[in-house]
Parts: structure tokens; sequence; C-alpha cells
């Protein structure tokens, strides 16, 4: 095929995965690889503990396979906030800065995540500004979208 070279390369199945997801799904193929390189993938156990509420957080965390729990302590008991399912991540504010955990992360069933460390995400937006813009801004939409959730909520809660 003479043209053969403007043809998107292919991607495996975990690429696919990664651009099927909120995060990433504005990426090109190529900017998909590369950001699939700086992921590293973790395996948990049926109820093994991912991060802890109080942790320093690290990194951001996207569910390949498997559900994972999120649960925070209000008035000393478990609260569950969510379960999430493959194509979700969560941790998102540990990209922004280092503060503690908010909330505990509980694999419910075996899991596999593809992790992005702070410290690969700000080497990845020195290095490559474009694919650091679009990340940011998904991060940015999903961070407002949660805050318009949450205040959406409060008023509800009020008006009752």
């Amino acid at each position: 095929m003479i043209f053969g070279f403007l043809k998107s390369p292919s991607l495996s199945q975990r690429q696919r995965r990664l651009q099927n997801t909120p995060l990433f799904r504005t990426l090109k193929p190529l900017e998909i690889k590369f950001v699939d390189g700086v992921m590293h993938e973790r395996r948990y156990l049926p109820d093994e503990i991912i991060f802890d509420e109080g942790e320093e957080g690290q990194a951001l965390y996207l569910v390949m396979s498997g559900r994972v729990r999120i649960s925070r302590t209000i008035h000393g008991n478990r609260q569950l906030l969510n379960e999430l399912e493959p194509g979700s991540f969560f941790g998102d504010l540990a990209l922004l800065d280092d503060s503690p955990r908010s909330a505990q992360a509980r694999a419910l069933d075996g899991c596999e995540l593809a992790v992005f460390f702070r410290d690969d995400f700000l080497a990845l937006m020195e290095t490559d500004a474009v694919i650091g813009y679009k990340i940011s801004l998904a991060l940015a939409r999903h961070i407002g979208q949660r805050l318009r959730y949450q205040l959406d909520g409060s008023a509800q809660l009020e008006a009752l």
C-alpha cells in the first residue's frame, strides 16, 4: 500500500481500554501508546486495600478489570461512596497535589489497575505539552462534573 504510513498504528487491547476511558478519550493512537508506556500495571486480590484514607496521594488509578470500592470514615463509621467498574478512574487529585487521600480504595474482586504516578504525569507535561494539555483538560472536566454533582446533591438536601 502506497499510503501505509498514514494508517493509524494498531493498539493493544490494554491501549484500547485506556483510550475508552474519559481521561484519555481525546488522545490519538500514537499518544495513547506514549501514555501507556509511562503507566504501571498493578494487580490486587479481593478485599485488598489499594490505598487508605489519610495516606499521601501519589497516583491516579484506572480500573482495567474487576471492581473497586471507595469508602470513607464518617462519624466513626465506614460509608460507601462509590463502586467503580472497568473504565473508571479514581485518585485523580493525586496528579495535582500531594494532599492526603480523602477516602479508602479497596479491591472488591481481583483487580487489574493501570497506575499513573504524579511524577510521570509531570514529566509527560514537560516532554509532550499537547498530551499533558489533553489529559489536564479531561481531568479538570471530570473534577468539575463531580463538584457540580456534589453541589446539586447538597442543594437538593437543603430543599427538603
